[in-house]
């Protein structure tokens, strides 16, 4: 193996050394720890230890990294104290996600190291937020983003690639090419000689380099980042290597050919490393013995030190307190008000949380010079610039990844989809990424996802679906439905102050069909509070978004009936008080929402009625959905298939009961 040490003085090479066989002495002790049943999972990157460490090491500590399972060189290299690691994979209170993680799927602020997901591809869209958050402030820094080979065969790959080129972002994604995914050989995961074949088809450049070879990752990497800088573009660099034992330890090697590891096991990067620095006159056999033995009594104390860790007891109130980051006291409206559609107020919502956070960056398809397919953002381009507002290509899930990585680097972010039924193709990062991310380690999510949603106006069933229900299961999201001009605005505002992911509801048969009075100065409405549209005697109806209008238009229409309607304009959080006032109010519920029946939200409030409100009923809860079908085109069967053409039919059940 040839060494190029470049411009590296002997301090360097020596230090690199120490480095390099670290995390190799840290791993022989982990798995002696297995086996002893001190840690419960162990997925070793013996072998390819010179890709981590070369890369962190040609990196600024403030750069971010998103590594993956077999990346302990970064963890070490940005000086995570072992202690702390050891008590990370105890699943100790005291690690770096608090027993919420194991392995390596946490993350670090402090050291600029993002936790990944066990879905690998996501980490790569992470870093072109990062990488845009530093284009944005004209920053000498990028990005890296660690995936595997089996792991290019994912879409997540091939849209975070197509947004960094796009956007010419500077940004490193490095492919850990070991040969294998878990079992799964390259002759089974792509047809390409190399996935360097790959960078040329998203015009970006492409380097393949040999991942066992310290210096060569280093100075690669160093290249790479110097390029990406330079030409503000992404490069993609692939390292070949080989894992020396099993994807995890349980999993085992029988599927490898044993000549294989005969091949790789002289290339081991550890001795390949040694036997230069011998040949160089740095290192005798006697320096090496003495490194690793200093190595071993540090990595040993620092393991007795980890495993003294005592059992800790859950906490309810703490874990569910910190599924959120604490968000701001609302903003009350002062000044005159002026008649607003649903969807002018929308748009001055969003163009006053524009004014008020110079951070908050707007994407999503269409919606610069076009203005979005509703025109929400008509003007925003002109007036806030086309790095504040930007259009994306056909990549949900990439945009949604990197808006989670502009959160990372101190940005606000709101993606519009262009349709609420669209946000299936972004599904991983909401619910396993943006969910998820506070919980696990701490790190807020600062992005609102606005959802045109509903039917009511002929779209048919891939422009129309009610899918609240999708998200109000998924702990650690916030999900918002308004129906008034006044509530679009405010709840809008106040999503994009709220560091936390926000789902946000918005019904296009509202649009441009309703309009009230709205304050004009910016205000937020509190998240998480029900409003009492009007007071009832005798049934109560429990109902958002387009459901509000329906329930006070048959109001209005049956003055003989008492009915009182509670808008919930949130639905994540949930306003339980408020439920049980009005169910307190008449002892009669229906609940209404334009969803179909089976699995829809209201089913969820129906049971906490039933569970906690059970004194207070004079009746069964009832439900009022639209038809268990896909939403149909024809204007015929889309009436017949919403809730309110049941409407009438469930109150005079309620009434007669």
């Amino acid at each position: 193996m040839y060494f190029n040490r470049s411009d590296l003085n002997d301090t360097q090479l020596l230090s690199f050394y120490r480095t390099l066989v670290y995390p190799r002495l840290i791993e022989e002790k982990m798995l002696l720890l297995l086996r002893q049943g001190k840690i419960s999972k162990w997925f070793s990157g013996i072998g390819q230890e010179a890709i981590a460490v070369g890369a962190t090491l040609a990196l600024e500590p403030d750069e971010w990294i998103m590594p993956l399972h077999r990346n302990l060189g970064v963890f070490t290299t940005r000086h995570m104290p072992l202690d702390k690691l050891l008590l990370q994979w105890q699943g100790s209170e005291h690690g770096y996600s608090q027993g919420r993680e194991r392995s390596f799927h946490f993350g670090s602020r402090a050291h600029h190291i993002c936790g990944m997901i066990s879905h690998l591809g996501p980490q790569l869209s992470i870093a072109d937020g990062i990488a845009l958050a530093h284009k944005l402030r004209k920053e000498e820094k990028v990005a890296l983003a660690f995936t595997g080979e089996g792991g290019t065969s994912e879409g997540e790959f091939h849209e975070a690639l197509n947004v960094a080129a796009v956007w010419d972002l500077p940004v490193i994604f490095l492919i850990e090419n070991n040969g294998y995914g878990l079992s799964t050989p390259v002759s089974e995961q792509y047809r390409c000689n190399n996935l360097t074949e790959r960078a040329a088809g998203y015009g970006m450049k492409g380097i393949q380099i040999d991942g066992n070879n310290l210096l060569e990752v280093f100075l690669a990497i160093r290249e790479a980042r110097s390029y990406a800088i330079t030409e503000q573009k992404p490069v993609l660099i692939e390292a070949m290597t080989f894992r020396m034992r099993g994807h995890e330890e349980a999993s085992g090697v029988k599927y490898v050919p044993p000549e294989l590891f005969e091949i790789w096991g002289k290339k081991d990067p550890v001795v390949q490393f040694e036997n230069y620095l011998q040949e160089i006159k740095l290192l005798t056999e006697n320096d090496i013995k003495s490194i690793r033995e200093d190595l071993k009594r540090q990595i040993e104390a620092d393991v007795a030190k980890g495993l003294t860790d005592t059992p800790f007891e859950a906490d309810t109130h703490k874990e569910l307190n910190d599924l959120y980051a604490p968000a701001p006291a609302p903003v009350a409206p002062a000044g005159g008000s002026t008649e607003k559609r649903f969807i002018n107020a929308l748009s001055d919502g969003l163009k006053q949380a524009m004014e008020q956070h110079p951070e908050l960056i707007l994407m999503g398809q269409d919606i610069a010079g076009y203005g979005g397919a509703f025109k929400i953002t008509e003007g925003f381009m002109e007036q806030f610039g086309a790095d504040r507002v930007r259009n994306t290509p056909l990549c949900e899930s990439a945009i949604v990844g990197t808006a989670l990585g502009l959160s990372l680097a101190g940005f606000k972010s709101m993606v519009e989809m262009q349709f609420g039924d669209f946000v299936t193709c972004g599904f991983n990062q909401i619910v396993n990424n943006l969910a998820k991310i506070h919980y696990r380690w701490g790190q807020p999510a600062d992005v609102v996802i606005r959802m045109p949603s509903g039917g009511g106006v002929g779209a048919g069933p891939f422009h129309s679906q009610s899918n609240e229900a999708w998200f109000t299961h998924v702990p650690g999201l916030k999900v918002v439905y308004p129906a008034t001009p006044e509530d679009a605005k405010g709840l809008l505002t106040a999503a994009l102050a709220d560091p936390n992911p926000v789902m946000y509801f918005e019904h296009k048969a509202l649009y441009r069909s309703i309009s009230s009075p709205v304050p004009d100065a910016y205000y937020t409405v509190e998240i998480g509070k029900a409003r009492l549209v009007q007071a009832g005697d005798d049934i109560s109806i429990i109902t958002y978004g387009s459901g509000v209008h329906w329930a006070m238009e048959y109001a209005a229409q049956h003055p003989e009936i008492s009915i009182g309607i509670l808008d919930l304009r949130t639905l994540l959080p949930l306003d339980y008080t408020a439920i049980q006032e009005i169910v307190a109010a008449t002892g009669k519920v229906l609940v209404l929402h334009e969803d179909t029946l089976i699995g829809g939200f209201g089913a969820e409030i129906s049971a906490w009625i039933a569970e906690h409100c059970f004194s207070l009923l004079d009746a069964p809860v009832l439900r009022c959905a639209s038809l268990d079908t896909p939403v149909p085109f024809a204007p015929v069967l889309e009436k017949n298939f919403l809730a309110k053409s049941r409407l009438d039919k469930y109150v005079q059940q309620l009434m007669h009961w």
